[in-house]
């Protein structure tokens, strides 16, 4: 048995393996409502770009883009949520939470779990 860092058990339901037990079993929340029909188009790990990658005009290093991934996003009552499951909050999902806030706060609703 693996754990992280962080002492979250990884852990797999449905073929898919989550990070957490939380995250697992938020996962099984998530999909007993979507069959109730109180959700919609659950989708797991989505990606929003923060930052574009870009080349460093001093030194001429290419740069990585910046991404924001996710646990969850899906639709409740016409509005899309995007949600994190996190126990311990690190300092780099500190700030790309509040860079994704930011950046989709008008097109996305984003809680925490």
């Amino acid at each position: 048995m693996y754990h992280s860092k962080y002492k979250a058990k990884k852990t797999e339901v449905d073929g898919i393996k989550f990070m957490s037990e939380a995250e697992a079993n938020r996962y099984v929340d998530l999909k007993r409502l979507q069959r109730a029909g109180h959700i919609k188009h659950l989708s797991l790990q989505p990606r929003f770009m923060l930052q574009e990658g870009f080349v460093n005009v001093h030194t001429g290093k290419k740069e990585r883009m910046i991404e924001y991934v996710a646990d969850f996003m899906y639709l409740e009552n016409n509005v899309i949520i995007v949600e994190d499951c996190k126990g311990f909050k690190t300092s780099d999902y500190k700030i790309k939470r509040k860079l994704f806030i930011h950046q989709y706060q008008d097109k996305y609703k984003h809680i925490e779990t």
